[in-house]
């Protein structure tokens, strides 16, 4: 495993659509494991592909209990509302509050190319959502309400 450089929002590669992922075979494991050492020295929650510089539809969160590997997810259901804080491991420093859906459904697929569902709601919900918008080149700032003065 190593640790990958986490790009910064000015990088181009950060607001292009990532293609899906179609081999799941060592390449695709090293990729997911890289980016689970990345997440967890940069203290994150969440950590997609082109944060790293990979433009696949790949995506991990991690709230404590395991990294959750997630690939070509697609929405399954999307319910309620919730504003809260949100930050990027892109935008270091920087938070906002955001309107992200309460509850949310994914289909997705593991590391074999299993299918999967995954749910959840509040930061797991809004976790999601924020890192399925960086597999469309999309930054959190784009959902911000109001940003929030550094400390």
């Amino acid at each position: 495993m190593a640790i990958r450089n986490i790009l910064k929002e000015d990088q181009d590669i950060l607001h292009k659509v990532s293609r899906p992922v179609t081999e799941f075979n060592e390449r695709l494991w090293q990729l997911l494991d890289d980016m689970a050492e990345t997440l967890h020295n940069a203290d994150g929650v969440g950590l997609a592909a082109p944060q790293v510089g990979v433009l696949r539809r790949v995506f991990i969160m991690d709230f404590g209990d395991g990294v959750i590997e997630v690939i070509n997810p697609e929405y399954v259901e999307k319910k309620g509302t919730q504003e809260d804080v949100e930050g990027c491991l892109s935008c270091p420093g920087e938070y906002g509050i955001t309107k992200r859906p309460a509850y949310v459904k994914i289909k997705a697929q593991d590391r074999y190319g299993n299918e999967i569902f995954i749910d959840g709601e509040e930061l797991k919900a809004r976790c999601i959502c924020h890192e399925s918008d960086h597999l469309d080149g999309i930054i959190f700032k784009q959902h911000v309400i109001r940003m929030l003065e550094p400390d």
